[in-house]
């Protein structure tokens, strides 16, 4: 509307020196300006444009600005040169203006007042995403209503923790719901960005990497806790999208598909009553019309008028659901009947114009993404998913590595460049520790261990604790802080406090533990004040609290024995526990990292486990049902 329009985009150039940012690809100048919007404005959002001086202080900020005025709301066309004269006769008050605007930015990122925090601190974020919890479709707040995995992943812990069984209702009606609805692709796999209304139907078209990592783990761990295959099933059907679709030939994995294709936001995704009848034959339509919700006029509206638009999106009739809530999938007989017709459609769907592919390798993506597909490794036993997050993790270690050894945030077209933020190091080593529990080659634990050094080094807050967002080797920006809110993705200080606690529990390392207690420490009030939007640092709370466990099988010559005891617990949902197999091929290589493990010995010749907490392991069982008794 305005950057492709050859009138404003002179009126741009007379005013400003004009840069435009990929926020994916310099997340770090997003998350200052993003917080300067918030502070100027009172809200935030995308496209963020943002009028600074040119040092870089801001004075200015909005999201979406039309090009003409309207409805009260000034366009670019007249804000420009008013702008423009307002720098000529009151640049001085307007550089003051920044001046104060940067002061508040330094202030409010300064280190929060510390202090203890406690289970209750679960309990006041469990009650607040009650109240914003929708009852009917799942989900929390109303339109438009995004997933939020991380709030079911801490609501799934809440649960282990207390028997709340509200908690666990909560998780599995949005699951069902979000699996039943439109936002949900039933074509060709795989979740979009957001669900423009309420009850997850219509979609924003976008399909973005960190969705299907972080709704793969949701699911996963929610068939951990009740058993119910269709959550697997859901699961594996988002990684089979991202294989065919979201991998590159590297075996890194690529960061989106857009909305639109020819034009159409949605257009690749929708279909006439017509256009069914040409690729089905009757029968094969009644079916798809028994599980969704399909009109001869369509179930699309027009966004301006509201009118049916002729086109549908597939999201399931409520009254074909099942289970509690609804939002699930119909009947096992109906499923069989609708997958060759679902094929059918996909291959029609193939000569398509697809949506335009965001090509770019990002590493603290591809690390969420790792660790999905290493924790699908486990639970559904498949080791081809383990095979997708090595792959990955190759390509990042053999091209997004520093010559210091630190990483690189962006990869693209044979270019790895921009220095890593907070989240890369945060996730990729949290998908490093969930690929050493599904394939236990030690290597990954030794790499996890080498990059979390370098993490320390350049991010680590020596005086408060705390990892700030950028490297202090870093682009200088005008303000250096310390993110906690869970967006879109969960915080990287939240991610790294998980990733230390676990690399802490593993190799029995005391000093990665304490710095884990001193985040908890230091944001106690602020998560106290804000517990709904720190879920996913919540969650890595409730691991601090405990019991947490230490899990390490010692398999000998009893590969069977080994292979059951690490089977059972892969099937059982205990989220604050960690596995160490010991293997004599590795076990010098264990041991220098994980000392403790040295005094565990083989009993008898069998498979051996041991379960221990906090550094203390107790007896040896060698059956897989001891084991998990003393688990339990």
């Amino acid at each position: 509307e305005s950057f492709e329009d050859d009138g404003v985009a002179a009126l741009l150039n007379e005013a400003f020196v004009c840069v435009k940012v990929d926020r994916e690809e310099r997340p770090d100048v997003d998350h200052v300006y993003m917080k300067a919007c918030q502070m100027i404005t009172g809200s935030g959002g995308w496209p963020l444009s943002i009028l600074m001086t040119y040092e870089a202080k801001p004075f200015f900020a909005a999201t979406y600005v039309p090009k003409e005025d309207r409805y009260g709301r000034a366009g670019l066309l007249s804000l420009i040169p008013r702008i423009r004269e307002l720098w000529r006769e009151k640049q001085r008050e307007i550089q003051e203006s920044a001046e104060r605007i940067a002061r508040t930015l330094a202030a409010e990122s300064a280190a929060p007042a510390g202090g203890t925090i406690d289970r209750a601190a679960l309990d006041r974020a469990y009650e607040i995403l009650v109240r914003h919890y929708d009852g009917e479709h799942g989900g929390f707040g109303t339109a438009p209503k995004f997933p939020t995995p991380h709030n079911l992943l801490f609501l799934l812990r809440y649960w282990k923790r207390t028997g709340e069984r509200t908690a666990l209702s909560m998780v599995e009606t949005t699951l069902r719901n979000m699996r039943g609805g439109g936002v949900f692709d039933h074509i060709g796999f795989g979740f979009h960005r957001y669900s423009t209304d309420a009850e997850w139907r219509l979609p924003h078209f976008e399909k973005m990497l960190y969705d299907q990592a972080l709704l793969t783990l949701a699911y996963l761990e929610g068939f951990q806790a009740t058993g119910d295959p269709e959550y697997r099933t859901t699961a594996e059907e988002i990684l089979g999208y991202v294989l065919r679709d979201m991998t590159a030939p590297s075996g890194a994995f690529y960061s989106a598909e857009d909305a639109d294709s020819d034009g159409q936001e949605g257009g690749f995704y929708v279909w006439s009553m017509e256009e069914l009848a040409n690729v089905l034959d009757a029968g094969e339509i009644a079916i798809a019309r028994a599980i969704f919700d399909l009109g001869e006029d369509g179930n699309v509206r027009e966004e301006a008028a509201g009118r049916r638009s002729g086109f549908n999106l597939f999201h399931m009739k409520r009254e074909t659901l099942s289970g509690a809530g609804g939002g699930h999938a119909p009947d096992h007989e109906l499923r069989e009947r609708w997958e060759p017709v679902r094929k059918k459609l996909y291959d029609r769907r193939e000569s398509r114009a697809h949506p335009a592919k965001d090509d770019k390798i990002l590493t603290d993506w591809n690390g969420l993404m790792i660790a999905a597909f290493a924790r699908a490794a486990r639970t559904c036993g498949a080791p081809v998913y383990a095979d997708a997050a090595r792959r990955s993790a190759a390509f990042i270690l053999e091209n997004m590595r520093c010559e210091n050894g630190g990483l690189f945030h962006r990869f693209r077209d044979g270019d790895a460049d921009i220095p890593a933020t907070v989240d890369d190091y945060a996730f990729f080593i949290w998908g490093l520790v969930e690929l050493y529990e599904a394939t236990f080659q030690v290597e990954y634990l030794e790499t996890a261990l080498d990059i979390q050094k370098r993490f320390f080094a350049d991010f680590w807050d020596e005086s408060d604790g705390g990892f700030f967002f950028t490297s202090r080797n870093g682009e200088r920006l005008i303000i250096r802080d310390k993110a906690l809110y869970d967006g879109a993705i969960p915080s990287g200080n939240s991610v790294a406090m998980l990733a230390m606690l676990r690399l802490g529990r593993m190799t029995a390392d005391a000093e990665t533990e304490r710095s884990a207690d001193r985040m908890a420490d230091l944001y106690s009030q602020f998560v106290e004040q804000n517990p709904a939007a720190c879920a996913f640092f919540l969650a890595s709370l409730d691991y601090l609290l405990g019991p947490a466990y230490e899990v390490v099988v010692l398999g000998g010559n009893d590969e069977a024995g080994a292979r059951a005891m690490i089977e059972a617990l892969n099937e059982w949902y205990h989220p604050s526990m960690v596995v160490l197999f010991k293997r004599d091929n590795e076990s010098i290589r264990l041991e220098n990292i994980a000392p403790f493990t040295k005094e565990l010995s083989i009993v008898d010749g069998k498979a051996t486990a041991y379960v221990c907490r906090n550094r203390s392991c107790g007896l040896p069982v060698t059956s897989a049902d001891d084991m998990l008794r003393l688990l339990r």
